[in-house]
């Protein structure tokens, strides 16, 4: 523990390991990122965490010159400073950086929050390496890194298994969406709502859009569910969201 407790104090070592645990650890979970196509990889996972850390660090240096080297300066101005305040400007700031990385696709999807969310907890687990809170660092980055890694196979596997299914639908026309929706009955499927995007306001060449939202009969498999309707006549495109 004395090593620890040194590693804690604000010295050149503690600095230098907690800037390169800021670049592994970060850059870990960016490589993870990466390999699954994201908007946001291993470079900027690994700066988030470096540039959180290093902000938490000029915080804790500030307040050290505050006390010694500077002191008398700041008794004479009045100065009085926080080295939180960094921190807080670096949790609002990453929003921004976490905006750019979540999309709305065609289909009406919405892409990249988890991409977004991993990039503010890994600014988050950078602070608490700059903090030197090595305990809560560890415990940080086992979480985002199952988050991403572990949790997505989960998620999948109840999603297979679950009744309730968002279904998006591309017709050749929306005057087919009677027989659609009278074949998707026929199977004992419980239809929720409907949602209707007509593309092309009316035009000849128009494709009509529908997001039907499901309910599906007891062990029914999505999967062979999406390849039965998608032999429809009247469907040009069918895709889960």
């Amino acid at each position: 523990m004395s090593l620890v407790d040194y590693l804690r104090q604000f010295n050149v070592a503690s600095v230098l390991l907690r800037l390169t645990l800021a670049v592994v650890l970060g850059g870990v979970i960016g490589i993870n990122r990466e390999h699954k196509r994201r908007p946001a990889g291993f470079r900027t996972y690994m700066m988030v965490c470096l540039g959180a850390a290093l902000t938490m660090v000029l915080g804790q240096y500030q307040y050290l010159m505050f006390d010694t080297v500077w002191k008398s300066a700041k008794l004479q101005v009045g100065i009085t400073t926080d080295v939180t305040r960094f921190g807080a400007q670096v949790i609002n700031g990453i929003g921004f950086l976490g905006t750019g990385t979540i999309l709305i696709t065609e289909q009406r999807e919405v892409k990249g929050l988890t991409t977004a969310a991993g990039l503010w907890a890994s600014a988050c687990m950078g602070l608490a390496i700059g903090a030197g809170f090595y305990e809560g660092m560890l415990l940080g980055f086992l979480t985002i890194f199952l988050s991403i890694k572990v949790l997505p196979y989960i998620e999948t596997f109840l999603m297979a298994r679950s009744r309730n299914m968002n279904l998006y639908v591309e017709l050749t026309s929306l005057e087919r969406m009677k027989d659609f929706i009278q074949l998707m009955k026929d199977r004992g499927i419980q239809i929720y709502d409907v949602e209707i995007d007509r593309r092309g306001n009316g035009q000849k060449h128009s494709m009509p859009s529908v997001i039907f939202y499901l309910h599906l009969p007891k062990y029914q498999s999505h999967t062979r569910l999406l390849a039965d309707l998608s032999y429809s006549p009247d469907v040009r495109t069918i895709d889960e969201i």
